[in-house]
């Protein structure tokens, strides 16, 4: 949701779209400079979230690269996401989701170690902090890391405090991996190998995207809900999996300039196949 002339904001629109979740970046996402909130900026965000009742979930800068192999990038990536997770604590968001990086050509094992490493050290320096950081799962492009559910799993596992890890599962990403959740026995499957490696009950928040591009391609390039190489039946079955009726579902679509605006649409189709669900 845009945040353009105040954080606080977005909640209208969210509210305008019936919105009961909403992701935002708390500052722009493609610059590493950035300012310290005012008070009465917190405060007013703070008085929209309680007058909404919205849940909303912040993301973290696309500049961030935490596997990064460069001592300087690799320090300023921390940096920034030590930032990022200030931000959202005195903004008392509970969630924020962070893409775990790349590595660059210095191999996954060391990638994964450096993240591991970052949020063993940010952990560390943000104890008695209410904000979980979700890792979420990528396309798998280029020399991106948790593009599998055990790459995901060694990260959190790696860290000293788990329990303040969790997930975001990006339907668009998985089935760009290689997760193929196109109909009911394959989706049973990706889920359960989810369970097995990562856990479901680690899985706090739903990126719903379709795909452009087809299984495996390891490309991420998000479709409106439908319109894509997954097709509708992937988003029928998460919208009425008993598992996820609690668990926050968040648009990522494309956001054409030629095109009318799809949101409404595209909530409107997810929403019927939730209601379907609840008459039967």
């Amino acid at each position: 949701m845009s945040i353009a002339k105040g954080l606080h904001l977005a909640f209208g629109r969210g509210e305008d779209l019936g919105c009961t979740a909403i992701q935002i970046f708390t500052k722009n996402a493609t610059q590493w400079k950035t300012r310290t909130l005012t008070e009465e900026e917190i405060g007013k965000f703070k008085a929209e979230h309680k007058r909404t009742g919205i849940l909303v979930v912040a993301h973290d800068s696309y500049l961030i690269n935490l596997a990064s192999p460069n001592n300087t990038l690799f320090k300023k990536s921390a940096a920034a996401f030590l930032e990022e997770m200030e931000r959202a604590e005195q903004l008392g968001i509970p969630y924020l989701v962070m893409h775990p990086g790349s590595h660059t050509g210095a191999g996954e094992t060391r990638g994964l170690k450096s993240i591991v490493r970052a949020f063993n050290d940010l952990l560390r320096e943000t104890s008695g902090y209410d904000l979980k950081i979700l890792v979420e799962n990528t396309a798998g492009q280029g020399t991106a890391l948790g593009y599998s559910f055990e790459q995901i799993s060694t990260i959190i596992e790696g860290t000293s405090q788990p329990e303040r890890m969790g997930v975001c599962f990006d339907t668009c990403h998985a089935f760009a991996a290689g997760y193929d959740l196109r109909d009911g026995a394959s989706y049973r499957a990706v889920m359960q190998r989810f369970d097995a490696t990562v856990g479901l009950d680690r899985l706090k928040v739903l990126h719903l995207n379709d795909s452009k591009k087809g299984l495996a391609q390891r490309v991420d390039r998000h479709e409106h809900i439908g319109k894509g190489l997954l097709g509708s039946d992937c988003f029928r079955l998460i919208m009425t999996d008993p598992r996820f009726e609690n668990v926050p579902k968040l648009l990522e679509t494309p956001k054409e300039l030629d095109e009318k605006d799809m949101d409404p649409v595209t909530l409107g189709l997810l929403r019927d196949f939730a209601e379907r669900k609840a008459s039967t």
